[in-house]
């Protein structure tokens, strides 16, 4: 009579060559990291979480972060993205996909710049050169708002839908942590700022202060001008 075929776990292998109590703690090690990276999540004072928060982390670091060339886009009378971090130095350009002209500036203290109406010919990128945080508008829609917050941190990332970072591998000890969010304060210039070891597991919660931008609608001169562009 044939002998009915028995399972193999496939752990069993190993059990004629390592003791078994050597096995359930390599077993155990396969399941439990090692490790733990050091996380952020940020969220609203009502608990939910916030997107395009902007985390600083600051600790000795040899090598700088080079600067980067960017877009913001001008899509349907709003900026994309809305929120933008970049290492000081970093250049940043302004295409304007939209039929209608627009007008960028901003009068923020870490970059002041004013590029004049224009439709497809996109100026010259602008040099962010100072750290900080630079609000973007257009004279022509007032509705349009974005930032760009330019880091001299040796880290610093933007939050997702899901109010969460994963941070880098951390030097040992305790490092400087400040966290931005568009809706903090009017004056868009008010940070959190605590402190993080290389394995929190960080929870920041922001009370919201600022007043929520106007309404996208245009005023009759708005839109005779938006009419004959």
């Amino acid at each position: 009579m044939p002998q009915p075929t028995r399972l193999r776990h496939p752990f069993m292998g190993f059990a004629s060559v390592y003791p078994l109590p050597l096995l359930a703690l390599a077993v155990i090690s396969l399941l439990i990291p090692t490790a733990n990276a050091a996380q952020i999540t940020v969220s609203s004072s009502d608990g939910h979480p916030l997107a395009d928060a902007v985390v600083e982390v600051y600790y000795d670091s040899t090598a700088a972060n080079p600067p980067q060339q960017e877009n913001i886009y001008q899509r349907g009378a709003a900026f994309h993205p809305k929120v933008l971090a970049v290492p000081t130095g970093s250049y940043v350009a302004f295409p304007n996909q939209d039929t209608t002209r627009h007008h960028v500036y901003s009068f923020s203290p870490a970059k002041t710049f004013d590029l004049n109406l224009y439709l497809q010919e996109t100026p010259p990128p602008v040099h962010f050169d100072q750290a900080g945080v630079v609000v973007l508008g257009c004279n022509i829609h007032d509705h349009m708002q974005a930032f760009i917050v330019v880091s001299d941190a040796p880290y610093s990332a933007i939050t997702g839908a899901e109010g969460m970072l994963s941070l880098p591998t951390l030097p040992a000890g305790e490092h400087r942590v400040r966290v931005w969010h568009p809706q903090l304060d009017d004056s868009q210039q008010v940070w959190w700022e605590g402190i993080i070891t290389d394995s929190d597991q960080l929870e920041v919660n922001l009370e919201l202060n600022a007043l929520p931008p106007p309404a996208p609608t245009l005023s009759p001169l708005q839109q005779r001008f938006k009419d004959a562009t």
